[in-house]
């Protein structure tokens, strides 16, 4: 198979999958995590919050790796993209939302409980952007 078209990505990156995001902690070797993330059409964006280790490794070394992959039974079908994570603080709640939205039911009583304690949280979210800088993708 040869690389996705950009249309065929953002298509493929439009539906609701979890992603791996790679970062690169200052003591050893890669670590890996499955996230919710958004993308746009220029960048992917995620949240976490300013205390968690993600956002620890990030802030030592913003460079990651975001890998988007179809499931087993599914062709094959991947987007991996290289880049610089940009961080806003207190900006995050909006997209927590739209993607607990896009990822949950929300008719659960307990996703809606996460939600509601995600927005008293307040400023402890931080929006982080991968700017990419190589997006491979086969598909």
């Amino acid at each position: 198979m040869a690389p996705m078209s950009d249309a065929a990505r953002d298509v493929f990156l439009a539906e609701p999958m979890i992603a791996v995001l790679s970062t690169t902690p200052p003591d050893g070797p890669s670590l890996s995590v499955p996230i919710w993330f958004e993308w746009d059409g220029s960048r992917a964006s995620f949240f976490t919050d300013a205390d968690s280790p993600k956002m620890r490794r990030i802030s030592a070394d913003p460079r990651v790796s975001l890998l988007v992959a179809n499931p087993t039974g599914e062709p094959e079908a991947w987007v991996l993209i290289e880049g610089r994570v940009e961080v806003t603080e207190g900006s995050a709640i909006d997209l927590a939302e739209r993607l607990a939205h896009r990822y949950w039911d929300m008719d659960d009583a307990a996703h809606a409980q996460t939600v509601e304690e995600w927005r008293a949280a307040g400023d402890s979210w931080r929006l982080l952007q991968i700017v990419p800088t190589k997006i491979r993708s086969y598909g």
